[in-house]
């Protein structure tokens, strides 16, 4: 199966590791909600994500995927674990942000893309130029997707969806269709939540069998729920539960900078929400218009606070400090 796979440098590593006599991978967490760190990660585990995956796409021995992520984190690794599993083609490429003409080349030469996984920023910058009339499925992970480039993916002549899940779970358990709150369970996997709304990811097949996450959800049933946001970022303000990501989704197409939402301590409120942009100050008073006409009441920041550089990580996540 391995001579149908065209790997990259980093792949071919990866390659031998996964044909080694370990029963785990190495494998490094995003960073996203901490220190990045370095996790064990079960190789049965890595197969049973991608027979999950390959089940749901319709990914069998005659198809071709395409992958132009780095095989240093989860999501390249896994498109190399899932041509195995499916005995399929596979053509890795070095990432970029601009591959819309390397896809049409791919596309002209290989026939139907089956499975392309995308970082938001290469759907910001490739797609315009892409013919995705030769994808048949495009999954964006990684980071959140802007409303902005949501709304252009939904126009596409393929299929988009947005992936949930984590390092620990050998990449997505969840997927959504790009314009669609409601994320739908892999083959294999159930959710439940916890009386503050907190999921649990239920997966029989995985070492794991139950992992209990910081996400809040409105469960819809077993295998679908809404996501509202992380139980960190929860801000309790007189009594009231407000979600920053949900207030940065409403807001992102109208601010044009970095920004996002954080509560504080406060003597009358208990916790207060501030807004935290990079932007000048004279900013300060245009957002709050923005966040009085955008927002109820009760979300509308006691402060706006603007600096000159908000920390993200590597994927390009807000690192809220």
């Amino acid at each position: 199966m391995a001579d149908r796979l065209r790997l990259t440098e980093k792949g071919g590593q990866f390659l031998r590791e996964w044909l080694s006599g370990d029963s785990f991978i190495m494998a490094r967490t995003s960073g996203s909600t901490g220190k990045p760190k370095e996790i064990r990660l079960p190789k049965s585990d890595m197969r049973a994500s991608a027979r999950a995956t390959n089940r749901f796409f319709g990914i069998g021995r005659d198809s071709f995927l395409l992958c132009p992520l780095s095989a240093d984190y989860i999501a390249g690794k896994m498109m190399i674990v899932r041509a195995l599993e499916a005995g399929c083609g596979l053509l890795m490429t070095e990432p970029s942000n601009h591959l819309g003409n390397t896809i049409n080349k791919i596309a002209a030469e290989y026939g139907l893309i089956d499975l392309l996984p995308l970082v938001p920023s290469q759907c910001e910058s490739s797609i315009a130029e892409t013919d995705c009339r030769a994808i048949r499925n495009i999954i964006v992970g990684g980071a959140p997707v802007s409303p902005e480039t949501e709304k252009q993916l939904t126009g596409l002549p393929c299929s988009v969806w947005a992936t949930y899940g984590m390092t620990e779970t050998c990449s997505h358990v969840a997927v959504r269709p790009m314009g669609s709150p409601l994320y739908e369970a892999m083959p294999g996997i159930s959710f439940s939540a916890d009386e503050d709304g907190k999921l649990a990811i239920i997966a029989p097949e995985y070492s794991f069998s139950t992992l209990p996450t910081n996400d809040v959800v409105e469960l819809a049933d077993s295998r679908h729920f809404r996501w509202l946001g992380r139980a960190d970022n929860v801000v309790n303000s007189g009594g009231i539960k407000i979600f920053p990501e949900q207030l940065e989704r409403e807001l992102a197409p109208l601010i044009p900078f970095p920004f996002y939402f954080k509560g504080e301590p406060d003597a009358k409120w208990g916790t207060r929400l501030v807004l935290v942009a990079q932007c000048r100050r004279h900013e300060a008073e245009r957002l709050a218009r923005l966040c009085r006409h955008h927002l109820p009441p009760y979300s509308v920041p006691k402060d706006i606070r603007c600096v000159e550089k908000i920390p993200a990580t590597a994927n390009g996540k807000i690192r809220r400090v």
